[in-house]
This record gives structure tokens, sequence and C-alpha cells, in this order.
């Protein structure tokens, strides 16, 4: 009977993996779909091959972004069309991520990540810059900023990761969350995603990390699934989620983080929960709070042009004082 069921359940899993399989995407269809006039490659001493954007207003404050898990930097696309007129951006794509996509030597930690940062802004030329981040990237912007306080000249964090202990805290956070990110946490879901087509994961994911909101649209769920298709791609997931350490050996001391600092959140964030950034406000010396309700994980998408105000405000007073102040 045991032998009966056995073989039973292998035949689904072949029929499942028959069905739902789907292989990558040549990395140049991919290239070809999502590059843009402001495109520029650079190759780093690893020998990765990192895709980002120089824009905006070259006289301008400069700011340097940093998205988060499974996205690229086609997520500041909205603030650079708001605030380019007057504020100059340097937009990357991760390690693992967007066009930059598998590095040789598959190393997706916050470290290589922080890396690619420096290399970014050392090819373009901003020796002191505003570091702002989103989700992981919030993470890697608050991490590279207590390494390099005399590059980082303010932070942004929006929906950024903190220390896991706050996590613990905090509890979970508002919403779904998305399936995916529990089924990466699985071992045996890691042996076999990288042949699964990942459609439903990727929609079912944008859902619960935007709150549905009006930014899920053909276009938004297109460019994530195409990008997680590109060539190599869904191997350097696996290998990132397979490397997530959960918590950090020494927790920083993140009131050395000085710097005038905006903490941007989405109340209804299903990912981080908003007490995250109460934690930030509270332990950043010059930090500034604002919360946004009925948004969830992006509020630089899901609420553009309102984010975009403030950001633009934060910018401007930059040189002169730092009003702590908290909106919610």
């Amino acid at each position: 009977m045991r032998r009966i069921v056995a073989s039973a359940f292998l035949a689904l899993i072949v029929i499942a993996a028959f069905w739902l399989f789907e292989g990558d995407v040549p990395a140049a269809v991919v290239d070809a779909r999502y590059t843009s006039v402001a495109s520029q490659f650079l190759t780093t001493v690893d020998g990765a091959r990192v895709h980002y954007r120089d824009e905006g207003n070259r006289s301008g404050t400069p700011v340097v972004l940093v998205h988060g898990a499974n996205a690229s930097l086609h997520t500041w696309q909205a603030w650079v069309a708001l605030l380019g007129d007057e504020f100059r951006f340097i937009t990357l794509d991760l390690p693992g991520h967007g066009l930059t996509g598998r590095v040789p030597n598959d190393d997706y930690s916050a470290d290589a990540m922080a890396a690619t940062v420096r290399a970014v802004a050392a090819a373009v030329g901003v020796e002191r810059f505003v570091l702002g981040g989103n989700s992981i990237g919030g993470g890697v912007a608050w991490r590279y900023a207590l390494e390099r306080r005399d590059q980082v000249r303010a932070l942004v964090l929006i929906d950024a990761s903190g220390l896991w202990s706050w996590r613990v805290a905090a509890g979970p956070a508002e919403g779904d969350t998305p399936i995916a990110f529990r089924l990466l946490a699985q071992p045996w879901f890691r042996a076999v995603a990288r042949y699964l087509d990942p459609h439903y994961l990727v929609e079912q994911g944008l859902r619960a990390t935007y709150n549905n909101a009006a930014a899920i649209d053909d276009a938004l769920i297109r460019r994530y699934y195409d990008l997680a298709m590109r060539e190599g791609t869904r191997a350097a997931t696996l290998k990132a989620f397979a490397g997530i350490r959960v918590a950090d050996a020494d927790e920083p001391d993140l009131s050395q983080l000085t710097q005038p600092t905006l903490v941007m959140w989405g109340a209804q964030d299903a990912l981080i929960p908003v007490a995250i950034a109460h934690r930030f406000y509270e332990l950043l010396p010059r930090a500034e709070l604002v919360v946004y309700e009925d948004v969830g994980h992006v509020p630089m998408e899901e609420a553009a042009e309102q984010s975009a105000a403030d950001l633009r405000r934060f910018l401007r007073a930059l040189d002169g004082d730092i009003v702590r102040m908290e909106e919610s």
C-alpha cells in the first residue's frame, strides 16, 4: 500500500513538473525589453555586469536609490520622473536582480550589495550623496551609512528592513504576505523552484506587497515576471534565499546614524510592519517619520506624488535645520 501511495505521489510530481516547467528567457531578450536610453553598465572587479542609471538634474543633490528584494531600479521611475527636474538620481540593479542578474561569484550577501552601491557611486563620480532604499535596499542603505558616514549626507528609509530582534518583537505585519517568500524559506521548494513557472507567485506577491494598489497593472506584473525569468535569475534568487542570515551576530548601534533621515512607511505593509518604522524613528537622532494610510510596502509607486512631494521637501531642507516631526 505504501509503495502504491509513494508511486502515485511521484507520478503527481512528475505531471505537475511537466505542466509547470518553464525555461529561462535569454538575457539579451529581457535586456532589450527593459533597458532605456539612460541605461548604463559597469563591470566590477568580481566580473559582475551591473545595470545602473544616472538621471535627472546633474547639478542637483545626488540621490542614490537601492531597490528591494525581487525588484529592480524600475521601482524608482515615478520619483525620477517627478523629481528629476531638481535632483540627480542614481539607481541600480543589485546582484541577482533586474538586468544585473546572476553574478559570476554567486555572492548575494549584504556585503556584496554594499560593494555594488560603492562601485556605482564611484563610476558616476559622486563622493557624497543622499542614500535611500526600500525593503532590503533600506537595510543596505543604513548599514552602508554606518560604514561610510563620510559619504552619506542623509538617509531615506522606505519600508526598510531593520534588525531581526525588532521584527520578532513587532509580530506579524498587516495583511497577507507573499506566498513565494514563505515557500522560498523551505528547502524542498528551493530544490524544485528553479524549474517552475513563477507567474502565479509573482502576481500574488505583487498584490500582497502593493496592498492591491492601483499601481498594479499588466505592465508591472509582466516586468516582474520577465525579470524573474531572465536567464540565471531564478538560480540567483534561490542562492540568495538559501544564504539569508536570520539575525545579526552583533546588533549595530543605530544611534550612530546622525545624518538627517526621512523614514517613509506604508501603514498596510504586509512584509515589514509599521512598528519597525517607529523603531527607526526612536533610535535615529535626526529622523522624521511619514506614514501613508492605505499604502503597502512600496510607497514610491503606490503613493508616488505624495511620497515624491515629501522627499522634495526633505531634500530641500538638507542645507537648513531638520525639524524632528512625525506625521501619520
